[in-house]
């Protein structure tokens, strides 16, 4: 147990250090069961238990994204069989939808959007469309990674109808789009007054658009209708998907 502790503890920093060129990649070990006090690292008994008796339903719906990276052939085979049963268990209760839709409410107090181009915090964006299809995979007990996968299992299951799924993939591909070009052109969000013709182009060329007013038109306009269908579908009347 001492020598795993000490090890994840070295792995954290060699991936969260800060060097030349900024972090490899953050980690925010504050999320695990015990939050700062809890054990860095955890037996495979232990995360069982935890999950089938104690976990919050946002902690099923990170299992539909977790991964084995690297490791033991027949444990990663183990994890995988339990977070595929996991979801099974979990994913059929009532309070799925309602949990998610407390959890939304709660993130959008907590943090909102800081202008236009906050993709990723908008109602509607790239964090409302994700926790989407991470319910609708939980509840599909799917075992799909992929934001279009798992919206495609919540239509399997009748939870999410055919056009939703088309509106919510378009506004996740435009989204993404410009999340991903804004970085690449800095570290803040896009801002149109400072990223100069060239960056302008660049960014008209990732999304397919005239100029930025009519990028900024379809945006708030595909954000508008992703957020109502986001709220239709945690309705509190709407039906449990079988």
């Amino acid at each position: 147990r001492s020598y795993y502790a000490k090890l994840t503890q070295a792995l954290v920093t060699a991936l969260s250090a800060p060097m030349s060129e900024g972090r490899l990649y953050e980690v925010d070990m504050r999320l695990r069961p015990s939050g700062r006090q809890g054990p860095v690292a955890t037996s495979f008994d232990s995360f069982r238990a935890y999950q089938e008796t104690e976990a919050w339903t946002w902690e099923h719906l990170a299992q539909t994204r977790a991964r084995v990276l690297a490791g033991n052939p027949d444990l990663a085979d183990a994890f995988e069989q339990f977070r595929l049963g996991l979801l099974g268990q979990k994913g059929r209760g009532p309070l799925v939808r309602p949990d998610v839709a407390e959890m939304r409410a709660r993130l959008r107090a907590a943090k909102a959007p800081e202008g236009p181009w906050d993709v990723k915090q908008a109602a509607g964006g790239l964090m409302d469309i994700e926790l989407l299809a991470q319910t609708a995979a939980l509840m599909a007990a799917d075992p799909s990674r992929q934001v279009e996968k798992q919206l495609s299992a919540g239509v399997r299951i009748g939870w999410i109808a055919a056009d939703q799924e088309a509106e919510l993939l378009a506004t996740y591909r435009l989204t993404w789009q410009i999340h991903a070009a804004s970085r690449l052109l800095g570290e803040r969000l896009l801002d149109p007054a400072t990223i100069g013709p060239g960056g302008a182009a660049f960014v008209l060329r990732a999304t397919g658009q005239v100029d930025l007013s009519a990028l900024a038109t379809c945006l708030a306009d595909r954000l508008a209708r992703s957020d109502r269908i986001i709220s239709l579908l945690l309705a509190p009347d709407q039906p449990h998907a079988a």
